[in-house]
């Protein structure tokens, strides 16, 4: 495992118990955290461009 790419901050996020392995299921385990910072990158677009409506 090499570093992380620049521009990352790491943050811990805990999820309810099952969600992890639900999310493993779907996109696999080497790919849950880019899963879950494209998820929180489409909410907090959709949030902003309500916001600004």
């Amino acid at each position: 495992m090499g570093r992380p790419p620049l521009g990352v901050k790491s943050t811990v996020v805990r999820l309810p118990q099952g969600l992890g392995e639900r999310i493993d299921v779907l996109v696999g385990k080497q790919k849950r955290a880019s899963f879950i910072r494209e998820a929180v990158e489409k909410e907090v677009a959709r949030l902003e461009k309500l916001r600004a409506g």
